[in-house]
This record gives C-alpha cells, structure tokens and sequence, in this order.
C-alpha cells in the first residue's frame, strides 16, 4: 500500500496514537495545507494597543463629527458600542494616527477593520483574514 510508504504512525506504549511522520516527499506536499492549519489553531501575537496615539487623535479631534466608539465586524457580524470599554474586549486597537486611521482586530475572526475619519464623513474598510 502506497500509504505505508508515505505515513507513520506513532504509537506509545498503550498503543494509543501519539503522532504521525510523514516521508520527505508527502511533507512537501502537505506542508502548505498544514502550514495554513497552524496559524488558525494558533492566536496571533497580542501587541500592546497604541492607547497613547489614541488618546493623541482624539485630543487633536476637529472633524465635523462626534466620534463614534462603536466597532463591527462586516464578515463575522461581532460588534460592539464601544471597544474601548466593553469587557470582552471584541476588537483589539493595532493602529491609530492623527491622520485619521484607526485599525482594529476582530477577535473572533481576526479580520482587519479600518475606520478611515476624514472631515465630513468616516469610510470603513475591510481584510477578512486568510490564515
């Protein structure tokens, strides 16, 4: 059987799987797919929220419009009315500049949102995450 040559596994002395090894040639195969597996079971490295550069925009605030706390997530629906104090803390704040750009991710499917405050109006962009 072809599979014999290509995929071992590894038992403990129970004989309950403990693992499985792949030959060289079916890794490289595989390894995209797996490589892709991975980063979804793992969580992306947290980065401290710019708080500072957040407090430095709204300091400097002089659009025509209240700023509006509320986040939401076009591709998985989460939402909140205000990121900054709601306790399950859905959107984490990456970016933030006086230019107008606010970014957050969605913890729930780490899609990118970009809240885009120019003087009259706020575009909202999107990334969904590809992992």
């Amino acid at each position: 059987m072809a599979e014999e040559k290509h995929i071992f596994y590894l038992r403990d002395a129970q004989d309950n799987l403990c693992g499985v090894q792949l030959s060289a040639s079916l890794w490289e195969l595989a390894r995209p797919a797996v490589e892709k597996a991975l980063a979804r079971l793992m969580p992306p490295e947290e980065t401290a929220e710019p708080l500072d550069d957040f407090r430095q925009f709204l300091e400097y605030w002089d659009f025509n419009y209240p700023y509006d706390p509320a986040v939401k997530c076009p591709h998985c629906g989460a939402e909140t009315d205000d990121w900054r104090t709601d306790p399950a803390h859905p959107f984490h704040l990456t970016t933030a500049n006086l230019g107008g750009l606010l970014v957050f991710r969605c913890a729930r499917c780490r899609t990118t949102i970009r809240q885009k405050h120019f003087r009259d109006h706020r575009a909202l962009e999107h990334t969904v995450y590809e992992g």
